[in-house]
């Protein structure tokens, strides 16, 4: 039986799966840590999230090279509103992201050689803000947070799992060739349930628009998968963190 179940485990489709349990792991750990304290720890989280979600779609798209002098702007707008967010300065923080756009926007919208540039910039953004908007200092916010975390970890990991044991068609092939309508399923059933049991837990009771909610949270989360998928395919790009 145990020899069966290290073939299985060894078998080329779950090739990555001790690399992404580990990461996983890890990574869980410290998330969860810094979101159950709150205050400037998870802002920094947060502002770390925005800066290397930045670095990694520049390097995707080369947006580097593209933009010119727009992009270290870009880069530097980022740091402004994520510096202004980590004192506590939400509203100037977006004030400053706002004119950072609009700004990128009314100087490139002749060439249009910084829109990967300014995507990257609102993609950035965010990735970083609204989790720590959401978060605050209450525990309400806490609450709020662990839902969606609850629902994304969830989605993740179940479309994995069910993807690869079950198989069959797949989802959008053209973007990920690797995922299945099954997995796309599984995933979203996950999410459901998970949210629903958090809910329970934490405030006893669950309603059908927190349920519906996590329905649509669990779909966006795996639109945003397959919109990563389609960025590296457009820019041939294997691999990305």
């Amino acid at each position: 039986m145990g020899l069966e179940l290290r073939r299985f485990f060894l078998a080329g489709s779950w090739s990555d799966l001790k690399s992404r349990v580990i990461s996983a792991l890890i990574l869980g750990i410290i998330v969860i840590a810094l979101t159950a304290i709150g205050g400037w720890p998870f802002r920094v989280l947060c502002a770390l999230t925005g800066i290397i979600v930045f670095d990694e779609w520049s390097r995707m798209t080369r947006s580097k090279h593209r933009a010119g002098p727009l992009h270290p702007f870009a880069r530097r707008c980022l740091y402004l509103t994520l510096l202004l967010f980590l004192f506590g300065l939400p509203e100037l923080s977006l004030l400053v992201l706002v004119g950072g756009v609009v700004f990128i926007t009314f100087v490139d919208r002749e060439e249009q050689r910084a829109i990967w540039t300014l995507g990257g910039l609102i993609y950035a953004a965010a990735a970083a803000l609204p989790l720590g908007f959401l978060r605050a200092d209450s525990t309400e916010g806490l609450i709020a947070l662990g839902y969606v975390v609850a629902i994304v970890w969830s989605t993740d990991i179940f479309a994995y799992f069910t993807g690869r044991s079950i198989g069959g068609p797949k989802l959008m092939p053209i973007v990920s060739p690797k995922k299945t309508i099954s997995g796309a399923i599984g995933g979203l059933v996950a999410g459901v349930v998970a949210a629903c049991l958090y809910l329970d837990f934490t405030v006893g009771s669950v309603s059908w628009g927190l349920a519906i909610l996590a329905a649509v949270l669990s779909a966006l989360g795996q639109a945003g998968d397959l919109y990563e998928s389609w960025i590296k395919r457009r820019f041939g790009v294997k691999d990305s963190g």
